[in-house]
Formats: structure tokens, sequence, C-alpha cells
């Protein structure tokens, strides 16, 4: 379910220190909940998501498609990990000489996320706390980060909140996430919601 930013950007969470200057495009909460100790299951599962297999034939075609026109525009690919094409490891991120977030973390956050490793997806892990994980995309339309969080419902409970920064480069980025803006929105989310309810209900019970 796609919830308000409002929602997002009220909470004391530290992706708010390390990305000021994007945009928050996206949160969403996540049809996952378990108990406090569980975050790295949830971390486990977004890892080793694959769009490309999802059971959404629009979603997995939509997909590939994004990968071929990546591949023959120099866009950089969505579905292998970033810098595997050698299309975008060393972009700056926009208005900036920063290449990565990593440049703006605390000493505390700094290769906490070392052990989180994304198979299908070109995201790079930035940190990780008890509560929190964020990792970022690059390629030739936008600077991006995924963050996870761990909300506490109250009562033992909690629940997976996903919300998507962006910083588009130029028009050429700007025009790009107006195009894809609803087929992410009716195509794209959903069937990932749905991928990513599966597998966690496959691997953890439910509280309920």
């Amino acid at each position: 379910m796609k919830l308000p930013n409002a929602t997002h950007e009220v909470r004391p969470l530290r992706i708010h220190e390390i990305v000021p200057d994007f945009i928050l495009e996206d949160v969403w909460a996540l049809p996952v909940q378990g108990g406090r100790d569980e975050f790295q299951a949830l971390l486990d599962l977004m890892a080793s998501a694959d769009p490309t297999t999802v059971e959404s034939l629009p979603t997995r075609l939509l997909w590939r498609a994004r990968d071929l026109l990546g591949s023959w525009f120099g866009l950089g690919r969505v579905s292998a990990p970033a810098g595997d094409d050698g299309a975008t490891a060393e972009l700056p991120i926009p208005g900036t000489s920063e290449t990565s977030l990593a440049e703006r973390l605390p000493d505390d956050l700094r290769d906490s996320a070392a052990d989180i490793d994304f198979a299908s997806l070109p995201f790079v892990p930035l940190y990780r706390t008890d509560v929190e994980f964020a990792a970022e995309i690059s390629n030739q339309t936008v600077h991006g980060a995924m963050h996870l969080a761990w909300i506490d419902r109250g009562e033992g409970r909690y629940q997976g909140q996903m919300a998507v920064y962006v910083k588009p480069r130029g028009l050429l980025g700007k025009g790009y996430m107006a195009l894809i803006e609803p087929f992410r929105y009716w195509i794209v989310y959903p069937a990932l919601m749905r991928q990513t309810d599966r597998m966690w209900n496959e691997r953890a019970p439910s509280l309920e």
C-alpha cells in the first residue's frame, strides 16, 4: 500500500541526514510483519528478490525492456549489480562532486551493511541499523536510494516500510521518471508487493 510521504518524513530516521537534497518519490507499506529480530530476514528477502521472475508477465516484460533500452542507449541496467555494464560506476550525484552516498555516511554507519549482497538488482548497500537499511543506485537517468525501515506497531509487532529517493539527471532524468510513473504504480510495484508477500509467508509464519 502506498503511504503519504509524511508518514516517513516525521520519523527520526538516519536516512534524512544522508539524502536531504534528494526527492522522496514514494513510501510503501510492505506486506511484511514480524518481531523486532526479524528485520534481517526482510533484508535477506529483498536482497534475493528477482523482478524478472515475478508471476506478473507485464512486469517481467517491462523489466527486460528497460534492460534492453539501457543497453542500447547507455542508460545502465536495472537487473544486474551496479557497474556490471561499466556504464554507471563513476557518475557524480547531480549537483555535487560526490559519486556515492557512502561519502556522506557518518563513521558509525560506515561498513555496517557489508554483508548484504544484491544478486539480481543494481543496488549497492550503504548502511544498516537494527531498524533501517539503505542502498543506492546510479545510472544515466537518476541517482537513487532505496530505504527500508522496520516500523514498531506496538505489542512486539513490526512492519516493513520502503521509501524511494531520487535525484534526476537533468531533463532526461525528469522525463524518464515521468514516463515510468504509471507503469511503476499500476504494474511494477503491485507485482513486487505480491512477490514480497508470498516470499515472506513462505519463510516466516504470520504473527496474526
